[in-house]
């Protein structure tokens, strides 16, 4: 068993990371290698990640899981790309955020999609294009640092 932790511990974006500070990253699974690259960067300033292809293992609740990463997280990204913004999974995952905390920091980065078809309960937030994720990176690095 204790074998199973270590690799369930290898394959996930907690490794050594701080556990006090993660970041749910919502895509749709088209986006998948732009999201991996995503938490790549994330986790080398220092924060978790959660991404759902790589984190929820066969069998296991995904609404549930999801739910429970989510009230885990201290930020949310969700990657909106043409294939994204109308999927009900991201949504969901948007509106569980949302839902389970008012102060979430919910970051949509676009990606080849213009504010119009962004979904209303995104669209208060402040949208950062993927050419300027280094800006958030920079935001996500003083925060991490404040916790």
């Amino acid at each position: 068993m204790a074998k199973r932790a270590q690799k369930t511990r290898k394959r996930t974006g907690r490794r050594h990371r701080s556990p006090d500070y993660q970041v749910f990253v919502s895509h749709a699974t088209v986006d998948k290698w732009l999201a991996r690259v995503i938490c790549e960067k994330i986790e080398a300033i220092g924060a978790a990640t959660f991404r759902d292809d790589r984190d929820i293992d066969g069998g296991d609740d995904i609404p549930e899981e999801i739910r429970r990463q989510i009230k885990h997280s201290k930020e949310l990204v969700v990657i909106l790309s043409p294939q994204s913004v109308d999927r009900q999974w991201v949504l969901l995952e948007v509106g569980i955020a949302w839902g389970w905390s008012k102060k979430m920091r919910i970051v949509p980065l676009l990606h080849h999609v213009t504010v119009d078809p962004i979904p209303d309960i995104i669209k208060a937030k402040k949208a950062l294009p993927l050419n300027d994720f280094d800006l958030y990176l920079d935001e996500l690095a003083k925060r991490i640092a404040r916790k």
